[in-house]
């Protein structure tokens, strides 16, 4: 029998939502990983103000944004977890870096986010899930062309 700590569960759950993105196993995202609505973050890379969007709906944004590239990878770690008062709910920091792979640019192949992640995330009946995303880029590094 596995045991594994809330901490495990929490940090697990993250580790989810980069894979699942990579495969862009959606349904999965949908399922496993996000709540309903998410308070969505992404000012430093998008330059649009943060709000509140359907989980489906970011699903939907990252399928189209994904959909010319041959790869993508990301790597996280540096995982902080503080639980809040009740334990039902934590804030998760992490560093990550993704990598965007097209094999057909001319030039540069390959593109990294390098940046941060800070997800509010709750105690639900089906486990852990992220009910707040906010990405912090650092720098880019490299362009596809």
């Amino acid at each position: 029998m596995e045991i594994k700590s809330k901490r495990d569960e929490i940090i697990e759950l993250a580790s989810k939502l980069f894979i699942y993105t990579d495969y862009q196993q959606w349904d999965k995202l949908l399922s496993e990983v996000f709540k309903e609505t998410v308070h969505f973050d992404m000012k430093s890379i998008s330059g649009q103000a943060p709000e509140k969007l359907k989980a489906v709906d970011i699903c939907s944004m990252w399928r189209e944004g994904f959909a010319g590239l041959d790869a993508v990878h990301h790597q996280a770690g540096n995982f902080l977890v503080n639980f809040q008062a009740d334990e039902t709910t934590a804030i998760v920091f992490c560093y990550a870096i993704a990598s965007h792979f097209k094999k057909s640019a001319p030039k540069s192949k390959t593109r990294e986010f390098v940046g941060s992640y800070e997800f509010h995330v709750v105690l639900t009946d089906e486990g852990w899930r992220i009910d707040s995303f906010i990405y912090n880029l650092k720098y880019v590094n490299g362009a596809i062309e």
